[in-house]
């Protein structure tokens, strides 16, 4: 006869210690004990205690050890979502009462693509962290949030790195995969010529996939332009044309087009610009480095 699975109290869960969380999301980011060892001031051999400590505790194997790298299992991946949010719990609590309180005003300029993939994040966890400090948000192009910025209106930006006439500034804090992406069950990446669906002129997206088919001597059509990805979202939502969308944007039913033939697109980074440097400034700037880092 089979035995009931014991009930575990509440009482009786053990408690996840946020050093060994701190290595364990270390090695998960590097992908190395030996990198992360560094970074947490510890040995190899005792990031290596602490992982085989935290799976017996929870009863899973966390990494798959290769010859030269790590890399997650899927149990690891779970944790690392959740590491990385009791981690930063932690340094939300310490903050609120060893860091003094910040308060003031800070304006910050995003596209719309960046901002809808981590603006709601990042605005929720810094009001929760310094509710005294006032966010202002500006959307716009790369453009003219740059053109804000140097008039005084905005303290920092994000911006995408490669618009056409626009200069190199500013910290790298994302690199993405820019893909073709279309309906799923569409038809718009079998017509001849090709109908794509671009930004307007000097936006960095549309110069990569123009050269891309240029180079691939394929036939194309710019069926619709836009100011914003929306507009592209819904020409592809429509299936009256393909657009170069970030890969982590493309969502049903929208999907990669990567069995099509089309030329591939390669990457694309986006950028920090500050105008200068603050209490306030530097806090908002690490929690939207710490969002991108979410992304990956």
């Amino acid at each position: 006869m089979d035995r009931p699975n014991p009930v575990i109290s509440r009482e009786a869960l053990p408690l996840l210690d946020t050093d060994v969380l701190r290595s364990f999301v270390a090695i998960a980011e590097s992908g190395s004990f030996t990198r992360a060892a560094k970074q947490v001031f510890r040995t190899p051999s005792a990031l290596s205690m602490q992982i085989k400590r935290l799976e017996e505790i929870l009863g899973h194997v966390l990494f798959v050890r290769e010859a030269r790298h790590v890399r997650l299992t899927p149990e690891g991946e779970v944790l690392l979502g959740y590491g990385r949010r009791l981690l930063r719990l932690n340094e939300e609590a310490i903050q609120q009462f060893l860091t003094p309180t910040l308060e003031g005003r800070v304006s910050f300029g995003t596209s719309d693509d960046v901002g809808s993939r981590i603006l709601p994040g990042v605005l929720a966890q810094f009001a929760r962290s310094w509710p005294a400090v006032q966010v202002d948000v500006m959307v716009g192009s790369s453009q003219q949030n740059l053109a804000r910025l140097d008039a005084g209106d905005l303290d920092m930006v994000l911006i995408t790195i490669g618009n056409e006439g626009q200069q190199w500034r500013g910290e790298v804090v994302h690199t993405e995969p820019l893909v073709w992406a279309g309906r799923e069950g569409g038809i718009a990446a079998n017509r001849s010529p090709l109908p794509v669906s671009l930004a307007n002129h000097g936006c960095a997206w549309r110069r990569m996939a123009l050269n891309a088919l240029d180079e691939a001597h394929m036939s194309y059509r710019v069926a619709y332009t836009c100011d914003n990805c929306f507009g592209q979202e819904a020409a592809m939502l429509a299936d009256l044309a393909v657009a170069p969308f970030p890969v982590s944007l493309v969502r049903p039913p929208l999907r990669k087009l990567d069995r099509e033939g089309l030329p591939p697109l390669g990457d694309y980074q986006i950028a920090l610009v500050r105008s200068g440097s603050s209490p306030v400034h530097d806090a908002l700037a690490g929690h939207v480095k710490e969002a991108f880092a979410d992304l990956r």
